[in-house]
C-alpha cells in the first residue's frame, strides 16, 4: 500500500512540476534574451511574494519528486529495505529540501532582510 501511495505521489508532483518547469524555462528565456543581469532579476524576484510561491511550490514538488525517484534507485541498487530505505527517502528530501529552500530564500527574501 505504501509503495502505491509513493507511486501516486510521484506521478502527482510530476504534474505539477511540468508547468512549473515551463515557466521557469520560459522566465530564463526572456532573462536572457532580454539582457538582464543578475542584479536586475535579483531586483524582480526579491520582495515578490509571486516569485516566492510560484519557487517555493517548485522546492516542496522537486523535493519530494526526486527523494521519491532515489528511494526507488536506492532500492534496487543497494537492496535497502525497511527502516533503512525510510530513513534513506526522509533524509533525502529533507536535505534537497534544506537547500532548495536555501536558494528560495536568496533569490525571493528582501535585499537586507537576512
Amino acid at each position: 500500500m505504501l509503495n502505491l501511495r509513493l507511486y501516486m505521489l510521484q506521478r502527482i508532483t510530476a504534474l505539477i512540476m511540468a508547468p512549473l518547469t515551463l515557466g521557469h524555462i520560459a522566465v530564463m528565456i526572456y532573462a536572457v534574451q532580454g539582457g538582464l543581469s543578475a542584479e536586475e532579476i535579483l531586483g524582480r524576484t526579491q520582495g515578490s511574494i509571486f516569485w516566492f510561491l510560484f519557487y517555493g511550490s517548485f522546492v516542496l514538488v522537486v523535493a519530494t519528486h526526486a527523494a521519491i525517484g532515489l528511494r526507488v534507485i536506492a532500492h534496487e541498487m543497494t537492496g535497502l529495505t525497511g527502516r533503512a530505505l525510510t530513513g534513506f527517502t526522509w533524509g533525502t528530501g529533507l536535505l534537497l529540501l534544506a537547500m532548495g529552500t536555501q536558494a528560495l530564500i536568496a533569490v525571493t527574501w528582501p535585499a537586507g532582510m537576512t
